[in-house]
């Protein structure tokens, strides 16, 4: 960390004492959603080939994924309310376990929906864990620090986007002799499954110190406990961070979604394992990069609001080169887009969530619900690509980058209105 920052020492702390196992834990959390996240890249071009469907039809398995987020977000926020941070989470890693060890029991059943339906409860794993651990982390240590508190967890997020795409795309496309075409879709999905059952019982056995969010700013506010949902409409900026993280979702779906339909189509001589390699170390790789030194360097120096306007504003630029099809130059663009959206979610969540107190609960469930954005945007990316090209579809996650410049440069500003 920074020379004037340490994790959990005698120094400014970025982490209060006493909470560093805890935000390690939480932490590791990014890295597994990650994972279940970068390796559902993978399977939508994958079902394109296994099943002949059109690029509108295999974006459904975006659809149900970031849909189970819609579906769980609210009862994920009354389920962290009634149990606490640490039960929430473990129920959703149970849940996101669940999911995945369901993925073999479908590979014999072999239909598209039976395959939903795994993603399906993934997704509402992973919107437990979510809605914990986003808001958790921006409460472990001195409020001036959240931003880079959930930047810095959220950096591991970013490494699990690298590894799933490199997992999965090898395991995925593995060639093999075996009867059921299905049957290496399980393969990383049972290693995840694994992986989170373990983490699960490390939650269970490790005690968390208990916690208290954010102070109300405006003291005349109402200040009972929870809050009424009501009562966010009273934040311009949180209902902005609302419509910026669901456009932010939106956005990197879309283009996680056909990175691999795009790179094949402008450079014909990339095969989908090659594709998945260049995603996961090139456009990954740039993504755990940008959080890391988003949340360890350049918002040192850097307001976080205005960092992420900058950022935002370099891929709009990114988007309109992507859009022109002009081969390598295009794929270069679209690979460094990662880098720049890097810090989007975190920063986004934690400016959205600044001086809302007791609503905080709740604002982190509206936040996760926004995610829903990632299930419609690739339906739209997708039918443009069938109807005219892939690069002309990547005009919509333009689009919601320009808005993105905006809620950084004015929308985040903590306001009250009556």
């Amino acid at each position: 960390m920074a020379n004037d920052i340490s994790l959990n020492g005698n120094r400014q702390r970025l982490v209060y004492q006493g909470f560093l196992i805890p935000f390690i834990l939480v932490t590791s959390l990014f890295f597994l959603w990650g994972f279940a996240h970068g390796c559902l890249d993978v399977l939508n071009k994958h079902f394109q080939e296994l099943l002949n469907m059109s690029k509108a039809k295999s974006a459904l398995v975006q659809f149900v994924f970031y849909g189970g987020y819609f579906f769980m977000a609210l009862p994920a926020g009354l389920l962290m309310e009634r149990v606490g941070y640490k039960k929430g989470i473990i129920f959703g890693l149970l849940l996101f376990a669940a999911g995945a060890f369901l993925m073999f029991p479908a590979t014999l059943i072999q239909t598209f929906g039976s395959f939903l339906f795994c993603l399906f409860v993934i997704a509402c794993g992973l919107t437990c864990l979510e809605t914990a651990a986003n808001p958790y982390t921006t409460v472990l240590g001195p409020p001036q620090f959240g931003e880079r508190r959930i930047n810095f967890s959220q950096s591991f997020n970013g490494l699990g986007w690298v590894v799933g795409p490199l997992v999965g795309g090898m395991l995925i496309f593995s060639v093999n002799d075996n009867s059921n075409k299905f049957a290496s879709i399980a393969l990383p999905y049972l290693f995840i499954g694994t992986l989170v059952l373990i983490v699960a019982v490390l939650f269970w056995r490790v005690t968390f110190p208990p916690v208290k969010e954010e102070s109300q700013i405006n003291e005349n506010d109402e200040k009972t406990s929870g809050g009424r949902l009501k009562d966010l409409l009273k934040y311009p900026h949180f209902v902005l961070a609302v419509v910026a993280q669901f456009l932010y979702v939106a956005a990197q779906t879309g283009i996680n979604s056909f990175f691999i339909n795009y790179v094949t189509e402008e450079i014909p001589s990339v095969s989908n394992q090659k594709a998945a390699l260049i995603l996961g170390i090139g456009g990954f790789g740039l993504f755990w990069l940008g959080r890391f030194t988003g949340s360890t360097l350049f918002m040192r120096i850097v307001r976080p609001n205005r960092l992420l306007a900058f950022y935002a504003l370099v891929n709009v630029v990114t988007m309109s080169l992507v859009a022109g099809g002009l081969g390598w130059i295009s794929v270069i663009a679209l690979f460094s887009t990662y880098f720049f959206m890097s810090v989007m979610f975190p920063t986004i969540f934690a400016l959205g969530i600044k001086g809302l107190g007791p609503l905080t609960k709740k604002a982190s469930s509206l936040l996760v619900m926004s995610i829903v954005g990632g299930a419609l945007i690739p339906v739209i990316m997708g039918r443009i690509a069938d109807v005219s090209t892939m690069a002309l579809g990547f005009i919509v996650p333009l689009v919601c980058f320009a808005f993105i410049v905006y809620y950084g440069l004015q929308g985040y500003k903590v306001r009250t209105t009556v």
